[in-house]
């Protein structure tokens, strides 16, 4: 039969010992690359990054040419100077759909994500950050009867 517990100190020894935190392993393909994809609005982002000078490619592009306004070559840059590793990976990406801001964005977040695959000690300053949770912000739908998603038809007494 069960033993019967007479101080609350024998209770808490019979409590299971609490869960440790997931380990994160690092995630790199054969060529010593890490993955990952970014989503913003209606732009998809794949993004690819591995050790090397610093060098931005999106579209096969150079990062000045394919984003021109300096803000958002800024946001891109965003996780890897909060992770202090600005100059130290090589960025390869592809992105589609949406626009330039979205765009940048889908990269931003694709970038967080590939270098806690490959740096998963980086997870912590990356979510603290806000660089990690995908902004599920997107453009309401059209309704019927009206001439946008809420905006009404003018309205006319007569």
């Amino acid at each position: 039969m069960a033993e019967t517990i007479q101080s609350l100190d024998q209770l808490s020894q019979l409590k299971p010992a609490a869960p440790d935190a997931p380990k994160y392993v690092k995630k790199v393909d054969k060529q010593g690359r890490a993955y990952a994809t970014g989503k913003r609005k209606d732009a998809v982002a794949r993004v690819w990054i591995k050790p090397g000078a610093g060098k931005v490619v999106v579209n096969s592009r150079e990062v000045e040419v394919y984003f021109a306004r300096p803000v958002l070559r800024m946001m891109i840059q965003q996780p890897l100077v909060a992770a202090a590793r600005a100059g130290q990976y090589d960025v390869i990406c592809t992105v589609a759909g949406g626009g330039l801001s979205g765009q940048a964005g889908a990269v931003r977040h694709g970038l967080s994500k590939a270098l806690t695959n490959f740096e998963p000690e980086l997870r912590g300053v990356l979510k603290k950050g806000g660089f990690l949770t995908r902004d599920s912000r997107t453009v309401e739908r059209k309704k019927y009867g009206r001439a946008k998603a809420r905006k009404s038809f003018q309205y006319s007494k007569r």
